[in-house]
């Protein structure tokens, strides 16, 4: 199982970005798939999940603004983030199975600032 992450970077308040999770080891739409991050000096934090059935949910923190995807050809996740705020800021995780997830990726970076 090997996930690499990408994408992150450094976006204006309001602004966008979209995460990928390139999966390999394993078909990714045979699994649950999470988005987790990481804030400076503080825990792991639940965004949201994909389902193997096709469903998702997001924490009540991003939803609205924040979309998880998949794309099966291709074997990778996605997280389409819309209107960032700066309590954002964190490194970005993709992970197998729900909650906090089991196998996760080295992450991505995401600082929202001006």
């Amino acid at each position: 199982v090997r996930l690499v992450e990408s994408g992150g970077g450094l976006v204006q308040p309001g602004g966008s970005l979209t995460l990928s999770c390139a999966a390999s080891g394993f078909v990714l739409k045979h699994y649950i798939m999470t988005w987790v991050r990481q804030a400076p000096g503080k825990g792991l934090e639940w965004v949201c999940t994909f389902y193997s059935a096709g469903g998702r949910e997001c924490s009540d923190s991003v939803k609205g603004r924040f979309t998880i995807s998949r794309n099966d050809a291709n074997n990778t996740l996605y997280l389409t983030m819309i209107d960032l705020k700066p309590e954002d800021t964190a490194v970005y995780h993709c992970a197998t199975g729900s909650g906090l997830g089991t196998n996760r990726g080295q992450g991505t970076q995401v600082t929202v600032s001006s």
